[in-house]
């Protein structure tokens, strides 16, 4: 049985669609300018916050492990991102960034402005309301 959706949420559905797209729009348009995939650049992205097996950044990126690793091989040769033991299990291999894969997110995050230019035109308590709002969204 099909339910019918209020023209609210069904607008807020559309501009959380429109905000998204243009998000990855961006992403990808910075990635190249670091001849990076946006694919590439999501998981340099995550590996310059911590370190992580192949398996948790493909249930980050909501993808399969093999595809991970072809990204982190590419990463990899460029010397970005380093593959070393985990210290707690040495069975198990992390994918870690680099120094100069560290710096490459960093140069990649700051490059991005379509959300944070209009983000800044809201006061910290319209922010507030919205990260929370958004958190309470994904659950």
């Amino acid at each position: 049985m099909a339910t019918r959706t209020d023209p609210l949420t069904s607008e807020v559905v559309e501009l959380i669609g429109d905000v998204v797209a243009r998000y990855y729009e961006e992403y990808d348009e910075a990635a190249a300018g670091h001849s990076l995939t946006g694919a590439q650049a999501r998981v340099l992205g995550l590996l310059s916050i911590e370190a992580m097996p192949m398996r948790r950044i493909a249930g980050k990126l909501k993808c399969e492990p093999s595809n991970v690793t072809g990204i982190v091989d590419r990463l990899e040769a460029r010397g970005l991102v380093e593959r070393r033991p985990d210290p707690s299990d040495r069975r198990i291999k992390l994918a870690a960034a680099t120094d100069l894969g560290t710096e490459t997110a960093e140069q990649l995050r700051a490059s991005l402005n379509f959300a944070r230019e209009p983000l800044g035109e809201l006061s910290a308590e319209e922010r507030t309301v919205l990260r929370d709002l958004l958190r309470r969204m994904l659950g």
